[in-house]
């Protein structure tokens, strides 16, 4: 008798509709419900994949990309990887090249790059060139609409794959450990900012002019290759290697980003790729962020221009020392933040909200450190209106966890792969 009243108290709790994202809901929460939805490859036909030859193969899917199709991920998928299995490197793509060399054609300083400076400066400009061009050619793979691309277990990896969608629809990227790629031939530039600034080229995932996206249960991170371990640069900084680890562009719509971990990165999430880009990107960006967790993540969880970006309990944890923002309002956008919880110890409010030319930002009932965050203040503060012209409840359904303890219970209990999804 107490197994059968087990069994039914199980099936009680599987039922409770605010587990159903933990328990590998079909259908999304927030702006990737909306349009057409967003069901992915189900009904298509289904690929198991152990190697980065064969996500090739099933991406193409014998020809019929766009034709509705489920790829299972199984274990570590290497976007290095190369035909006989060997993992391909720098000196692969470059024979030749050498950072220390490239860096001294700019000077002591990092000023002006110089092909005369020594003998090898224009040897040293071509090679990260070509080096970049077919280090992307080996690591980008691209998603075609009508796709599942999904972990199997908890220990499915894409290590080192610039993942793409490109004009593609209808997609779901679930239960993946997303690594970001190292970019072995990052660029300098004198010019960006006040004392220059390293420019990485890969993403761990990049959505180009995408619509019904969603993204469950999936950790980014830059895993084994920390910034922190780079080599040593300009001015005594780091050389950065990588760039984000989701960015969202050039007119993508109808994105839901859920249950997932971003952890131990600079600049995470860019929604919207330049405040020049307006023709695209006006009317579009509608995204949802929903109950995930971001630790140790320095600025842009997101940074937002245009879009209509819904941000609602999600958990943001890290050093206060280590961390310039959040939430970045920029050109245009629409943010509209809802019952999250901010935890860094020995910092205040100011931490989750920065101005880029935005104007609109909306907060209801965020916590810091426990107690009511204010971010409508905040935002007043930096020159920002809470009147953002939309409201989520309006667009789609949807029910918040409305306690700080309740948002962090589930979202560190559920959130990043580790359940089987078929």
């Amino acid at each position: 008798m107490r197994r059968v009243v087990t069994a039914l108290l199980a099936c009680a709790f599987l039922l409770l509709p605010t587990q159903a994202s933990a328990l590998g809901a079909r259908t999304p929460v927030g702006w990737a419900s909306t349009g057409s939805g967003t069901t992915g490859g189900a009904g298509g036909t289904t690929w198991t994949v152990h190697t980065r030859a064969e996500l090739k193969e099933a991406l193409a899917n014998r020809g019929d990309p766009a034709a509705p199709k489920v790829i299972r991920v199984v274990g570590d998928i290497n976007g290095h990887e190369a035909a006989d299995g060997s993992l391909l490197g720098e000196q692969d793509y470059a024979p030749g090249y050498d950072l220390a060399q490239y860096m001294s054609c700019f000077g002591e300083d990092g000023g002006t790059w110089s092909d005369t400076r020594y003998d090898y400066c224009t040897q040293q400009r071509r090679l990260r060139q070509t080096g970049s061009t077919k280090e992307k050619l080996q690591i980008q793979l691209t998603v075609p609409s009508n796709t599942t691309l999904v972990g199997v277990g908890g220990d499915a990896r894409l290590l080192g794959v610039f993942l793409t969608v490109n004009t593609g629809t209808n997609i779901i990227v679930r239960n993946l450990h997303l690594e970001a790629p190292v970019d072995h031939f990052t660029s300098w530039s004198p010019d960006d900012g006040t004392q220059g600034n390293w420019n990485a080229r890969f993403d761990a995932m990049t959505v180009i002019t995408g619509k019904n996206i969603w993204v469950d249960h999936c950790t980014f991170t830059d895993g084994r290759f920390p910034d922190r371990e780079a080599p040593l640069g300009f001015n005594g900084e780091h050389v950065q290697r990588h760039d984000g680890l989701l960015d969202i562009e050039d007119g993508s719509d109808f994105v839901t980003v859920s249950d997932s971990r971003f952890t131990d990165h600079d600049k995470a999430i860019l929604i919207g790729s330049g405040d020049g880009r307006g023709d695209r990107d006006r009317g579009h960006l509608k995204v949802t962020f929903v109950r995930n967790l971001f630790t140790d993540i320095v600025q842009r969880a997101p940074r937002v221009r245009f879009g209509q970006v819904h941000v609602v309990n999600n958990v943001y944890r890290g050093r206060a020392a280590d961390t310039l923002y959040a939430l970045g309002a920029g050109l245009e956008s629409a943010i509209f933040s809802e019952r999250n919880v901010f935890a860094y110890p020995r910092g205040n409010p100011a931490l989750v909200v920065a101005d880029y030319g935005g104007e609109h930002f909306r907060d209801t009932g965020s916590w810091f450190n426990g107690r009511p965050a204010h971010l409508n203040a905040v935002a007043s503060g930096l020159g920002l209106t809470s009147e953002v012209g939309w409201d989520p409840a309006d667009v789609y359904d949807y029910r918040p966890l409305r306690s700080p303890s309740a948002v962090e219970h589930h979202v560190l209990r559920h959130a990043g792969p580790g359940r089987q999804y078929e």
